[in-house]
């Protein structure tokens, strides 16, 4: 199987020949390839040849990073500010690798844990105004159907809806708020990107447990985090869902800054076995490769992965 193809049976809660990896975002580039993505957030006023030269750059980057580290997939986050020079990114690793690898941006179409600045108006919101609550989650919705319809045309086969909806102590909303303000609209979405053929992949931190029903019911293809840093436990988790979602992640990030090599190991050891048995498994960290962490460290995960991987 070419790593496309892992991926996408592992989506659809298949066998393949490894089990794929894949991370939503990948920061060690310095470390790994002497290199850093260009943090311009928007290139749309750069002289055509110079943004065409970012667009190349970017995607020889992120197939760079996916060939050292032998991904199944890559999420295209670079530009951040961009939608249209991202999709072209995309198209742009199309056009060098082919069907190699699978092409999937990040979006967010549903409400999630407003920013500080925004808590304390959005819980007044809910309790004042539910009704317009409401419309502006449709309106988000129909926004982000646009948004995936202009995407598939560069190239993109998968979005990660990245949307924060759990604390380490629990949803943001309680499961019948969560469930009128939240799961409607996500299970909406999830339709319409199915209808439109994308992969969808449902992101959020924390101890999803209060609302796993509902994210497991909303038709996404896969759930990515199973957060042990909030006590999600992928082996239960795949023991009540595991013919429903595709599961990614796991593998406690935290500790590639605060424990042993031992402890990274063995939560490594433990995503994968548990994830592993019946396929639908993506192995990845419990959030990004973020800067802090020390290449040498993530590259102990992934000796767990090549150990393990083959069925």
């Amino acid at each position: 199987m070419v790593p496309r193809e892992r991926f996408i049976t592992a989506l659809e809660l298949g066998v393949p020949d490894q089990v794929p990896a894949f991370e939503l975002e990948f920061q060690l580039t310095q470390e790994l390839l002497g290199k850093e993505f260009i943090e311009l957030a928007n290139w749309q006023g750069l002289p055509q040849a110079e943004r065409e030269r970012n667009i190349a750059y970017t995607a020889e980057l992120y197939l760079e990073i996916a060939e050292a580290m032998e991904y199944s997939a890559i999420m295209a986050v670079q530009p951040r500010g961009d939608l249209i020079s991202k999709y072209e990114v995309v198209k742009k690793m199309r056009e060098l690798s082919g069907n190699k690898y699978f092409m999937l941006i990040h979006d967010g179409g549903t409400y999630y844990i407003p920013d500080g600045n925004e808590l304390e108006a959005f819980c007044f919101r809910i309790a004042d105004d539910p009704d317009g609550v409401k419309r502006q989650a449709d309106e988000m919705v129909d926004a982000a159907i646009a948004r995936a319809k202009v995407a598939m045309d560069y190239g993109v086969e998968g979005i990660a809806e990245c949307c924060d909806y759990c604390f380490n102590a629990g949803p943001f909303l309680s499961p019948d708020m969560f469930a009128e303000f939240v799961t409607l609209y996500l299970t909406r979405l999830m339709a319409a990107y199915r209808e439109m053929g994308l992969y969808a992949i449902n992101h959020t931190d924390g101890d999803i447990m209060p609302v796993i029903d509902q994210l497991a019911s909303c038709g996404s293809h896969a759930l990515h985090s199973i957060d042990p840093m909030a006590g999600v436990d992928i082996a239960e988790v795949k023991r009540r869902y595991g013919d429903k979602l595709c599961l990614i992640g796991n593998v406690n990030c935290a500790l590639m800054q605060t424990g042993t090599d031992d402890d990274i190991v063995r939560s490594a050891e433990y995503a994968i076995k548990s994830g592993k048995p019946g396929g639908g498994y993506v192995f990845s960290l419990s959030n990004v490769v973020y800067k802090g962490i020390e290449l040498e460290k993530y590259e102990l995960v992934q000796s767990v992965w090549k150990k393990y991987r083959d069925y």
